[in-house]
């Protein structure tokens, strides 16, 4: 992955298809909530369960990270504001779009696990390549690799009910 890619990544193009451009009315669009609260349930269930035992700064800059590769205004609206309530540094969620760059703002940890989110979020360029995976185990036990990834598993799936719904950023509806 080259350095540009990087960043924010929206609209990906699909074989033989141009990317789409995205304008938004604000139509209603489903609840996701009130028509599936089975799922949805489901949802938060896995992203509780994710969660447990992991650094509450972590969990923030991967879904940081993750809602920017899947250019999620809303979780990403979301996640800043949770990761700043919770006093983290206004120059490291700056940084989080342009980690490799930055490097010198996050600890080796912090960039196997965004390294992880990457190959994870980005699964269909190849997949997840046996070096970013073997970084993050040096990084992490068994068992918080397994919360990290489901984390990961877990805001890529919020973005995708956020996207889909058409979620308005800046209007958290927790």
């Amino acid at each position: 992955m080259t350095n540009n890619e990087n960043t924010a990544q929206t609209a990906p193009q699909t074989a033989g298809t141009a990317a789409h451009t995205h304008t938004h009315t604000h139509t209603p669009r489903l609840n996701f909530a009130k028509a599936a609260p089975k799922a949805f349930k489901a949802v938060i269930g896995l992203d509780a369960a994710a969660r447990d035992g992991l650094d509450p700064a972590l969990v923030e800059l991967i879904q940081i990270r993750a809602s920017l590769l899947n250019g999620c205004a809303y979780c990403l609206h979301m996640h800043t504001s949770d990761a700043r309530k919770a006093g983290e540094d206004e120059a490291r969620l700056h940084m989080v779009g342009v980690w490799r760059e930055a490097r010198n703002f996050f600890t080796e940890k912090e960039q196997a696990a965004l390294d992880l989110t990457e190959a994870v979020t980005l699964v269909h360029r190849g997949g997840v390549p046996d070096d970013v995976y073997a970084r993050a185990a040096a990084h992490f036990d068994e068992t918080e690799l397994g919360h990290v990834l489901a984390l990961i598993f877990t805001i890529n799936t919020w973005n995708r009910i956020a996207l889909s719904t058409a979620k308005v950023a800046g209007e958290d509806e927790r």
